[in-house]
């Protein structure tokens, strides 16, 4: 099944990218990529970094739209319940409406079940944080983060990235 093997390869990039040391200046670098990106492509997201504790880098491109900045809190929110990737957990939890099971007790308003939210992780310190990006279809923006991370980790893309999506 496609979703399983997104799912094993969704783990591999949660495990493999991960941070020697996070802070504003690393956070500023790994936003302004995706900032570029989205410029050069026309993207129309939005990005938000940061550590659990506060904001640390934040843009908006050209196209996005009021609703984005609530996503990508939502996704945030997600990632730092569970500590995994906001896709994964849509992957794992198969809600065609977006939310979490009622007996998980997550309001709508501040959890969602959309990719594009991913931890930051620290080696010997764990996930202290989440990067966000809201616009696209929840499989783009959750690759345009893995993208985001494997550039500024200095890894390569290919053995890190999902497949292309089949109809």
């Amino acid at each position: 099944m496609a979703a399983a093997a997104d799912i094993d390869r969704i783990r591999r990039q949660e495990t493999e990218l991960v941070f020697d040391a996070f802070g504003e200046a690393v956070a500023f670098e790994l936003g302004a990529y995706v900032r570029k990106r989205a410029l050069a492509e026309n993207l129309p997201v939005i990005v938000d970094i940061r550590t659990f504790d506060r904001p640390l880098f934040y843009a908006a491109m050209p196209g996005s739209n009021a609703s984005n900045p609530d996503w990508a809190r939502r996704k945030i929110n997600v990632v730092r319940r569970f500590l995994k990737s906001s896709y994964r957990m849509v992957l794992e939890q198969q809600r065609p409406d977006r939310t979490f099971k009622p007996g998980e007790g997550l309001d709508i308003a501040d959890y969602v079940l959309a990719g594009g939210g991913f931890p930051i992780t620290v080696r010997n310190a764990g996930v202290i944080g989440a990067i966000a990006v809201s616009g696209l279809s929840e499989r783009d923006d959750h690759a345009l983060v893995v993208d985001a991370l494997c550039d500024r980790l200095g890894m390569e893309r290919n053995g890190l990235a999902l497949p292309a999506a089949s109809d």
